[in-house]
């Protein structure tokens, strides 16, 4: 829906009086693989979402909304080209400064998100000829922009383009300072998380770490109701290839699947979920006994509940959006998981109990998950760190009043940081002296990510996503 006209903004985000469509309504274009004005509609919902993340909208949200409904491959090249971005803003950004008179740091946000969208053709999508990723941002600004904004974009685009070869290939690096500032640029991440991890870890796994979080993750299927080996038979007949996951064995990794994995009718059929093994490991190592009740407090999407209803008798699942309640209940129905009740209510305040089990997957940074979420790596602040941990402090607490006697109490995170892994968990222990830490049976997860006790999966070391979880048992 198009909406009532407002005043532009020039490019350095004066107002001006040209009208324009509001920046982030919902496009209009035609289905098919051009748009408005000669713009194709991959383009098209390429800027809304870039759009959509500057005011706080989480990638995958976004891009489900606004690509959606574009055919597989106008979602698939839609996604190379925000997801790439995101994974190389830094050098796409080093390269449009020494391209702009007085730098990036100057120009409106919305320019600037259009201009990323097209250098980042320019220097990385060596399929997208340059005078079509040229013509069509140049067009995509002045649809969305004005004229103003489309002359700029031609001529830094340009620009670009000439020192693009003259460099050989490589994107403008500017100056690099400090190692940290130099591996920040490098690989595409803020300087003050590549200063912390240069200060846990040896460089050379600092800088496999930051390759890893620039790869593209897989789509990994978990079988349900079926074993690995007729799953696997469904998808070759299907014309998918797929191979063993890492540390999972009996997970399934698709071979340049895409978000389309949903219209299989196995997928349909409840037959198998998506989860990466780093959050099959957390719900292993939880080991809930046969026939318990397990409560999960931070529920959605709903992966980990399913895989603790294979042997307990009841799971809870809870979780404080009434949104992601939502998915969680389609997960349930498709799975036809009878003794999964999903529910709203927030993990400070749980509204279940006793039970035998608690699994508190918390809200974190996320730190593990750059490679599936890379928009997160731009919305982290360090002051995140010390408000997060707040909050599973309180969630911690709250989960461990509602576990019997005898019972066990997991906290996870899909985080790095030690301010929200262990450290969270050895306060814990101090202040709750009824509480110890109890490592799951042998055998349950491989040895290679246990770390006395506790799970620790790093990305660079495992090839999946990062996760910790610590196990505590309740003894009184």
């Amino acid at each position: 829906m198009t909406s009532m006209p407002r005043p532009n903004r020039d490019l350095l985000g004066r107002t001006s009086g040209v009208a324009v469509r509001e920046r982030g309504a919902p496009e209009q274009a035609a289905s098919g693989i051009v748009g408005r004005g000669g713009l194709t509609e991959a383009r098209l919902a390429a800027a809304s979402i870039c759009a959509d993340l500057r005011a706080g909208v989480l990638l995958d949200v976004s891009f489900d909304s606004r690509a959606g409904k574009l055919d597989a491959r106008d979602r698939r090249w839609t996604r190379t080209l925000i997801y790439g971005m995101l994974r190389r803003r830094f050098r796409v950004d080093a390269a449009l400064d020494a391209c702009v008179s007085g730098g990036i740091g100057r120009l409106d946000a919305d320019v600037l998100d259009v201009l990323r969208l097209g250098a980042y053709q320019l220097l990385f999508m060596n399929a997208v000829p340059p005078y079509a990723a040229i013509a069509q941002t140049v067009e995509l600004s002045k649809v969305r922009y004005g004229i103003g904004a489309s002359k700029l974009t031609n001529a830094v685009l340009r620009r670009v383009d000439r020192e693009r070869d003259q460099s050989g290939g490589e994107p403008l690096a500017g100056e690099n300072g400090d190692q940290a500032t130099s591996l920040a640029l490098e690989y595409s991440h803020p300087r003050w998380l590549v200063a912390r991890w240069m200060e846990r870890w040896p460089l050379d796994e600092v800088r496999s770490l930051l390759a890893a979080n620039n790869e593209e993750a897989p789509l990994v299927a978990r079988p349900f109701n079926v074993v690995r080996e007729q799953l696997e038979a469904i998808f070759e007949g299907a014309g998918l290839h797929v191979r063993e996951s890492p540390l999972v064995k009996d997970s399934l990794v698709f071979d340049g699947a895409d978000a389309s994995f949903t219209e299989l009718g196995a997928f349909q059929q409840g037959l198998f979920h998506v989860q990466d093994p780093a959050s099959t490991l957390v719900a292993r190592y939880v080991s809930a006994p046969p026939g318990s009740v397990v409560a999960d407090l931070c529920a959605a999407p709903g992966g980990k509940s399913a895989e603790l209803s294979r042997t307990a008798s009841r799971v809870f699942a809870s979780d404080v959006s009434a949104e992601r309640v939502a998915r969680v209940r389609e997960n349930i129905a498709r799975l036809d998981l009878s003794n999964v009740s999903a529910y709203v209510a927030d993990a400070r305040a749980p509204a279940c109990g006793p039970v035998d089990v608690a699994l508190v997957d918390v809200p974190c940074t996320g730190t593990g998950t750059f490679r599936r979420h890379p928009d997160a790596r731009w919305r982290l602040k360090p002051t995140d760190l010390a408000t997060l941990a707040r909050r599973q402090d309180e969630i911690l607490r709250a989960a461990s009043e509602i576990v019997r006697p005898g019972g066990i109490l997991v906290y996870a995170t899909c985080s790095l940081e030690p301010e929200e892994n262990d450290q969270r968990v050895d306060a814990f222990l101090i202040d709750h002296p009824g509480w110890h830490l109890e490592p799951p049976p042998a055998g349950v997860v491989p040895a290679e990510v246990l770390d006395a006790g506790r799970l620790r999966v790093l990305p660079h070391r495992h090839g999946v996503d990062g996760a910790f979880a610590a196990r505590l048992k309740r003894t009184v």
